[in-house]
C-alpha cells in the first residue's frame, strides 16, 4: 500500500504546466541543497507510512480488503478536491495524457488493495520487507516501456533482490504462505504506475496526477465494494479515515523531501519504514520478524540502496553529455 519513499519522490520531477498568465504563480519550487532537511523529512515520512500500514493491519481483521482501500481512496480524493473544483486557485484536472493518467491510478490501486490483501495473512514485517522490491520491477520494466539500458552491475543487484524475496517467502517449505505473493504483485503495480508517472514527465502536473489517482481509484473499486460490503462501525471508518491521511500525507512529505537532497543521500532513510512497521506490529499484533525476513529484507535493501546509487550515476552520465552536446 505504501511504496518505497525513495520511489515515491519521482512524481516531483514532474512540472506543473500551467497558462502563460500564471506561470510564475504555478512554477514549482526550485530544488534547494539542504540534506539534513530532506532526510528529517523522509523520517517523518516513514512515520506517517508505518502508521498507515498497521492500521490497514488492524483494520483487515473486521473489513474486506476492498473496502479498506475504498476507504482510503475516498479519503484520498476528499483531501484533494481543491484540485479538482473548476475555479479553485488549484484546480489542476486539464491533463494532456488521459489515458496515462487513468492507467497509473489503476495500477495504483491496485498495489494498495494487493498490498492491504496481503496484510490480512502475513505478519506485517515480511509484507513490508516483500513490497520493497518494486525498485527490480522499475528496472526490468523500464527497458520495456522506456528503452533504458540496464548494465551487468544493476542486473546483478536485481538478482540479489530477488534472492532476498527468496529467503523471505521459502517457497517449497512449510513456511511458505500463498499469500506472500500479494506483496508480490503490490510492488509490481506500484512499479508500472512509476514507469506511468516517468512517461507523462515534463508534461503533467504533480497535483494533476495525484487528483486522477485518486478519482480513477474511487471509480473503480466503487463498482467493486457493494459485492463485498460489510457495514462498518464509526471506529472502523475513523480508522480508515486515518488510512487515507496518513499515506497521502506521508506521499506528499517525501515529494516534499526529494527537493532538499539527492536520492543517493534520501533513500537509505527511507528503509527505516521496515524499523517502524516491526516495532508496531510487535506492539499491537504480537508479531516478531523471523531471522529469515531480517536476513532477506538485508538482501532486498541492499539491492535497492545499489540501484539507487546505479541510477545517481546514470543520470549524471546522461547531464555531461548533454553538456558536452552543441545546441541545434
Amino acid at each position: 500500500m505504501t511504496p518505497p519513499p525513495a520511489a515515491a519522490a519521482r512524481l516531483d520531477s514532474i512540472p506543473m504546466p500551467v497558462p502563460e498568465k500564471k506561470q510564475k504563480a504555478r512554477r514549482a519550487p526550485a530544488r534547494v541543497d539542504h540534506p539534513f532537511k530532506g532526510i528529517a523529512l523522509v523520517l517523518l515520512s516513514t512515520i506517517f507510512l508505518g502508521c498507515s500500514d498497521t492500521t490497514a493491519k488492524y483494520l483487515s481483521t473486521s473489513l474486506p480488503s476492498i473496502e479498506i482501500t475504498w476507504i482510503r481512496f475516498v479519503t484520498f480524493a476528499l483531501m484533494f478536491t481543491p484540485v479538482m473544483l473548476p475555479g479553485s486557485p488549484l484546480h489542476a484536472m486539464r491533463t494532456e495524457r488521459l489515458g496515462l493518467q487513468l492507467m497509473r491510478g489503476a495500477a495504483l490501486l491496485g498495489s494498495s488493495l494487493f498490498f492491504i490483501t496481503g496484510l490480512s495473512f502475513l505478519p506485517i514485517a515480511e509484507a513490508s520487507a516483500t513490497g520493497f522490491v518494486s525498485p527490480l520491477f522499475v528496472t526490468a520494466l523500464s527497458i520495456v516501456f522506456l528503452s533504458e539500458k540496464v548494465g551487468m552491475r544493476r542486473w546483478i543487484a536485481t538478482g540479489i533482490g530477488l534472492t532476498g524475496v527468496l529467503i523471505i517467502l521459502r517457497p517449497g517449505t512449510s513456511a511458505f504462505h500463498a499469500a506472500a505473493f500479494f506483496p508480490i504483485v503490490s510492488a509490481f503495480c506500484w512499479a508500472a504506475a512509476l514507469i506511468l508517472t516517468r512517461m507523462m514527465s515534463g508534461r503533467e502536473a504533480v497535483l494533476t496526477t495525484m487528483a486522477y489517482s485518486a478519482l480513477t481509484g474511487v471509480a473503480i473499486l466503487s463498482v467493486m465494494v457493494p459485492f463485498v460490503w460489510v457495514t462498518p462501525t464509526w471506529t472502523a471508518i475513523g480508522l480508515g479515515i486515518v488510512i487515507g491521511v496518513a499515506s497521502t500525507v506521508g506521499q506528499w512529505i517525501i515529494v516534499l523531501a526529494y527537493r532538499y537532497g539527492d536520492a543517493s543521500v534520501l533513500a537509505p532513510f527511507s528503509y527505516t519504514q521496515l524499523l517502524w512497521v516491526s516495532i508496531l506490529g510487535f506492539f499491537i499484533f504480537g508479531e516478531v520478524p523471523d531471522i529469515w525476513t531480517v536476513v532477506g529484507a538485508a538482501f532486498i535493501v541492499a539491492s535497492g540502496l545499489y540501484i539507487a546509487h546505479r541510477e545517481r550515476i546514470r543520470r549524471a552520465q546522461l547531464l555531461v553529455l548533454e553538456e558536452r552536446s552543441p545546441n541545434p
